[in-house]
Formats: structure tokens, sequence, C-alpha cells
């Protein structure tokens, strides 16, 4: 057995069924020893694609993703999507092919130094020097990433420890073994339930530990029983179903919203599986005088404007079912006047019928279209603020966005890695212009590998979110438009389904018409963009409703 194949082996011994990756000259036994394993390696046409599409996986499961290059270009290609992960708190494990051992100490071909590359942008990383070490070094990898916070990790595995033979008293697999978050310290809950019963106006931060942590119905049951409004960050869409009256919606605009008047309000804020990274403390608590219950399974973030009063630390969903039984109900109906005006403005445009679109409407004809349990992607820009305000989520993880690293182009290959393992789902990958061109070239392999999903394109031939933030702050644009190809013929070339937009009654039915199809499809959506501006004048002059 070489160390290739014991490679291999510990990774199907981590429960892995799937690789995203790009072949290369040293990562060649790599690449032979997956011939004889029941591991599918889905060969990717960027490694960049490859990374975003492990990203994805691991939000969406729990279980870490992996992804896979050659050295050089081939790692370095990898960083964005493992820094996404990373910094997203999604399970990754990245594998990249190295040089050997023997040209490490001197000016060589391809070489890098991949440990330090990686080291800021992951968990925990390391190069296998001996092919011993190979099952530590692979259920480490995997524990480390699986374990909250979850994150990247990266083996660097060179080429002649690769094709080495191991000792056969070093070729067996370790057990796999993964720590259960333990229940919060009693006293500790009932500190924070004082704090909690004593507020006049408490308010709940739900953010993407909360999904982590399979806790939405807990926290759904402890907002009700104490009549405590909810609103979760960017990736904590569905922790809360948006039918809730105690729901409200989204925070992270960075401008002023109504839910930022629940914030503005409050005494205490209660952040359950809350990311400092989602969004600073420091915009929801600028004069650092709210109190701060910290609900999670790791300590909070050292940070001047998230000083803990009470820190409920363990398995999320035990500290919900204990501060729920510790605490005194409120009375409050600060909840139910916010979240009906905020529920006014999801809807107001459902039937506007100008064109180009408005992302308003768009994203309601997306929501008439999806089912509560399907799964949109959104990628990074101008569409991204729209989706997050507006798009209206009853489930966690059926609207994914990156909002921590918030990398450009992880849509495309994002929803391909989410149709790949969620087949009956609709699965609809959202970008702009801009972002779609990044990793299109992933189109082809959604069509090699036979996965259907939609990728709707809000075209504004510009960086729109760029020149949203430019007209705001100089009231003139810079170096952000775009000119573009013909998409509908782009997406014919790789054999998909194109289509474009021509008035906003279209969108509906060409969606509907979209998901049918059994190739890839994509759609080009002129959008009207003009709508950034007047929703950022309309938050300046906003007049909070309570």
């Amino acid at each position: 057995m070489t160390g290739a194949e014991l490679l291999v082996k510990c990774l199907e011994n981590e429960g892995v069924a799937t690789i995203f990756g790009v072949p290369g000259e040293e990562n060649l036994d790599v690449m032979d020893a997956l011939l004889d394993s029941n591991i599918k390696f889905i060969q990717t046409r960027h490694e960049q694609g490859a990374a975003f599409m492990a990203d994805v996986y691991g939000r969406l499961t729990g279980k870490a993703g992996v992804c896979l290059s050659t050295l050089g270009p081939g790692a370095t290609n990898l960083i964005t999507g493992v820094a996404d992960a990373n910094m997203d708190h999604a399970p990754l494990v990245a594998i990249t092919g190295q040089g050997g051992l023997d040209r490490m100490h001197k000016e060589s071909h391809q070489y890098m130094d991949l440990v330090a590359i990686f080291h800021p942008i992951t968990k925990w990383n390391t190069q296998i020097k001996k092919t011993s070490v190979i099952p530590e070094v692979v259920r480490k990898a995997f524990k480390l990433a699986q374990t909250e916070k979850t994150g990247a990790t990266h083996i660097d595995l060179p080429e002649d420890i690769a094709e080495s033979v191991v000792d056969g008293n070093f070729n067996t697999p370790l057990l796999m073994q993964q720590a259960y978050p333990p229940s919060p310290p009693i006293f500790k809950v009932g500190q924070a339930a004082k704090i909690i019963s004593e507020a006049k106006y408490p308010i709940i931060l739900a953010g993407n530990g909360v999904a982590r942590g399979h806790a939405h119905e807990e926290l759904l049951r402890f907002a009700e029983t104490q009549n405590i409004p909810v609103a979760h960050t960017f990736m904590g869409k569905g922790v809360i179903p948006h039918t809730s009256d105690l729901s409200l919606f989204t925070i992270g605009l960075q401008a002023k919203d109504y839910v930022s008047c629940g914030f503005d309000r409050a005494d205490v804020v209660i952040a359950i599986g809350y990311d400092i990274v989602e969004y600073h403390p420091s915009l929801w608590n600028p004069n650092r005088d709210k109190k701060i219950i910290h609900v999670d399974m790791s300590p909070a973030e050292v940070d001047a404007s998230y000083i803990v009063s009470a820190g409920v630390i363990g398995d999320i969903k035990s500290s919900l079912e204990a501060l729920n039984e510790k605490s005194t109900p409120h009375n409050s109906n600060l909840a139910k006047n916010l979240h009906d005006v905020i529920a006014y403005e999801l809807h107001k445009y459902e039937n506007d019928t100008g064109f180009p679109i408005k992302p308003q409407k768009a994203i309601s004809d997306i929501r008439r279209v999806m089912g509560d349990d399907d799964i949109l992607i959104s990628d990074v820009g101008a569409h991204k603020m729209w989706i997050a305000r507006m798009y209206p989520c009853m489930k966690p993880n059926t609207c994914l966005i990156s909002n921590g690293f918030a990398s450009m182009g992880i849509a495309l290959p994002g929803a391909l890695s989410a149709k790949y393992h969620f087949p009956d789902k609709k699965v609809l990958a959202v970008t702009g212009d801009g972002g779609f061109l990044m990793n299109s070239q992933e189109l082809e392999t959604a069509m090699r590998v036979g996965v259907p999903f939609v990728t709707l394109i809000f075209n504004d031939n510009s960086y729109g979110l760029i020149e949203w933030k430019q007209m705001n702050r100089f009231k003139r644009a810079s170096h952000v438009n775009l000119t573009n190809p013909d998409f509908v013929k782009y997406a014919e070339s790789f054999g998909a389904k194109g289509y474009k937009i021509h008035s906003s009654d279209e969108l509906i039915p060409i969606l509907n018409d979209a998901f049918s199809q059994k190739v890839p499809s994509v759609i080009d959506c002129p959008v009207d963009y003009s709508e950034n501006l007047k929703l950022t004048e309309q938050f300046g002059k906003l007049i909070c409703p309570i």
C-alpha cells in the first residue's frame, strides 16, 4: 500500500463520498488510488470552483467537504474558497499535492511553502513527512474541521510520500471520534435568565451557529414562550420562520432599517449562535451600553462592543431549553409592531410591472416559485443585500449567503454542489453579471456530471454593489461598468439552456420552465438598480414605528 492509497483509505473511513478538484502531476498517485475507491471525484474546471463546492457541501451537511489540487498555482487557486469556508465556519478539508521532500530546501519548479500560505486561512494545517502519520493527520483534519467553531483544515502531501510504500504496522485508519458539546453550567443559565427576566426590551440576535447546531426549533420555542422578538444575520436566515410575528427578519445591511429600531430600543441583546464576523457588534451596540447574553457552543470573541454580561456556553439546544425554564416571559408588543411594518415592505412590489425588473419584484417572484425546502445560493453583490433583506425563509440552510469572507463567484459552483447532494430539491444560484463570469466555467462541470440547477443573473452591466456605495459616498461612480456576452448563447455553448427576460411578467413562467429542464439553465434578468439609492434614501428618512 502506498501513501496515496492509505490517504484514500482514511478518507473512506471518514465517510467521504465526493471530492472536488483538478488533477495534476504532484497528485498523480492520489488520482490513481481514487480509481479503486468508492469515492466520487468531480473534476472541476478551476480549483476555486472545487473549493466553493466543498464549502457549500460543508455548510449544508455539517460534514467536511473535501477539495483537492496539485501544488503551486493549483493550490493557490484553492485559497479563496478555503478562506471563505473558514471565515463562514463551513467544515472543509483541503488536500494539496506537493513537490518531493528532496527539493524543498532550494528554488524548485512550482514549489511554494503551502503550509505557511494556508496557515492564516485554516483552523489547522500540516505537511505529511512520513507515511506512518497519515491516519493521524487525516483524522485530526476532519475532527478539527467538524468541531465548533467548524472551519477549514489543510493537508499537504509531497509526491514522494504519496508514492512511498507504507509500513504494514501503520496502514489502518483511526477510529472516528467527535466530541459532543456539553450542557451549559447551571449557574450561568441562572445568571442569564435573571438578566433576561429583568429586561424591559430584550431582543434576540440569532446567527449561523443556530443552523450549525440544529437548534432552530428550540429557538422558536424560546422566543414564543418568552415573547421576545428575533432578528437574524444574513447567514442565520431561516432559523426563525418568516411567518412568525416574532420575526424581525434580517439585520446586517449596515444602514438604518426597521429592524435597527428594535436594537435601538433594546436594553438586553440575547446573541444566540452569533459570530461577530456576520455583523459587527459596533453597528448594533455603538454606545456599548447594552447587556449581552452570549449563547453559543464557543466562548465570545473579545471585542469592546461585545462585552458579555452572561455567557451560556454549551450545546445551544440544551442552553435554550434551560433558559426557557428559568426565564420570565415578557409582555412587550415591540415584535408585532415591527414585524407588520417589515412584512408590508416585503410585499409592496410583488405586482410591480416596471422593466427592467425591480429587485424587490424579482425576489417576490423567486419566492413564489421556490418551495420551503428548496435551496437558494446567493452570490455577493447588490442582489445579496436585497436577498438578505427581502427573501423570506421558513427553514435554515434554504438561503445560503456568504457574509464572513463574502466572496464573489460562490453561487454557481455552490449551487452545483447543493443540487448534486440534494437532487430532489430545486436549487437556484442568484448572482450578478460580475460574479457569474468569475466561475461560469463550472457550467461545463455541471453538464458533464449531469446536475440541472438554475442560475439567475441580476444583470446591470456593472459591479452594482460597489457603484451603490460609490454613489452614496461620492455621488459618482468609478470604474464599475461592464460589457457582457450574450448570456443565452453563452449558456447554450455549454449545452445548457439559456433564457432572457424581456418583461416583468416573464420571470415566474421562465423560472418554472428552467426548473423543469434536465440540464443546467441560465436566466439573464435585467434589473433596475436605481432602487438601491432609493432604499438608502428611505433608510435615511426612516422614523421608527414604536
